[in-house]
């Protein structure tokens, strides 16, 4: 049976991949564990955020108003790390291990619809410095008290703390113009 000009070529069967490609990409499965024990690591963070959240009902009568702060402070800490660990686990797994087909799933998080690895990266530079953030602040509630007896910073610590908070926007800043610069751009019309 001959084929007519304007049909179709049909489609090349998919045959799987050689041996040693195959070993190769079926390693990636061997990230499984690690995002399993990222998992377990949440697990352990929901116990110190409720442990953290117990400290704060039972003290909220004789707290001052600078130890609320530092004990909430601490629970935003827990929920950021959290929120990181999130987006490593379900992102990483994503991108580097299976789809998880969450396409129609009505809780499938908006970044998720277009995570790589440098969306990805991008995420966790951002999370990492609302994490420092977090940190910074609290040492800057003790600033007040720098040099006294009780206080657990020095201003060294203190300097340090800002040096390294500024580096890590710097690096954000670094990565995402990296990111940008990397992206095609088009100009002009149906490219």
């Amino acid at each position: 049976m001959s084929m007519a000009a304007d049909d179709p070529i049909p489609p090349k069967e998919y045959t799987g991949l050689r041996p040693l490609p195959s070993l190769i990409f079926g390693s990636r499965w061997l990230q499984l564990p690690l995002y399993v024990g990222l998992i377990v690591a949440q697990g352990v963070y929901v116990v110190l955020f409720l442990k953290e959240l117990w400290h704060l009902v039972l003290g909220a009568m004789r707290f001052t108003e600078q130890e609320i702060m530092l004990v909430v402070l601490g629970l935003i800490d827990v929920v950021m790390i959290s929120n990181l660990l999130i987006m490593v686990i379900v992102g990483g797994y994503e991108t580097f291990v299976s789809r998880l087909e969450l396409e129609k799933h009505p809780d499938q998080p908006e970044w998720l619809s277009h995570v790589n690895a440098s969306v990805l990266k991008i995420k966790l530079a951002m999370a990492i410095i609302g994490i420092s953030s977090i940190h910074l602040l609290r040492t800057f509630i003790y600033a007040g008290s720098l040099g006294k007896e009780g206080n657990p910073f020095t201003e060294t610590g203190v300097m340090w703390q800002a040096i390294i908070h500024t580096i890590f926007i710097l690096s954000a800043l670094g990565i995402a113009g990296v990111e940008r610069l990397s992206q095609p751009t088009y100009r002009g019309k149906d490219h």
